[in-house]
Order: C-alpha cells, then sequence, then structure tokens
C-alpha cells in the first residue's frame, strides 16, 4: 500500500491548524504510520505534478486534493479516502 507524501503534508497540517490531536510529536506519528509492514512512502514526481493540472472532468481546485489523485492515476492504484469531493469523483479508482 502507498502513502503519498501530499497525504503525510495534509496530516502535518492538520496537527499544525488544531484540527488533529495525536498523543505524539506530528513527526514521530508519520514516521510510525511509514514503518508498518507494507505500507510505502509515494515521492511527488513531474509525471504526478503534471497529471495534477490535467485531470479529467470535473474536479475542485484543491491542489493537494489534485496531487493526491494524480498519485492514485499515475500508478494506477486505488484509492483510499474518506474525503467526499474526491469520493464523488468518478476518474480515479477507489478502495
Amino acid at each position: 500500500m502507498g502513502v503519498s507524501v501530499i497525504s503525510c503534508w495534509e496530516v502535518a497540517k492538520l496537527f499544525e491548524l488544531k484540527r488533529l490531536n495525536l498523543d505524539m510529536d506530528v513527526s514521530d506519528w508519520i514516521n510510525q504510520a511509514l514503518s508498518y509492514p507494507g505500507i510505502q512512502l509515494v515521492e511527488m514526481s513531474p509525471s504526478i505534478a503534471v497529471e495534477s493540472t490535467r485531470l479529467p472532468g470535473e474536479f475542485h481546485r484543491d491542489p493537494a486534493d489534485q496531487l493526491i489523485v494524480a498519485t492514485a492515476r499515475v500508478h494506477g492504484c486505488p484509492l483510499l479516502t474518506l474525503d467526499r469531493k474526491i469520493l464523488t469523483y468518478s476518474h480515479v479508482k477507489l478502495l
């Protein structure tokens, strides 16, 4: 299972904005989450950056969500999310 580096950034931002409470430092939490067996960090690439600007159909303007969807599309893998805006987007495979 892959975790987009953008998802790590979103967790850190939610923690910074006090919209996410963790029982440890956010950096430690992310490192611990990424250390689980089968979890792989998916880095940003030029193809992901370009794909995020070329998403087909209608998609909202949140650049982080665009990058997350583009990551799934470039890697041809399903996306696991609770984000309603992504869940209603028909041009990405969902888990």
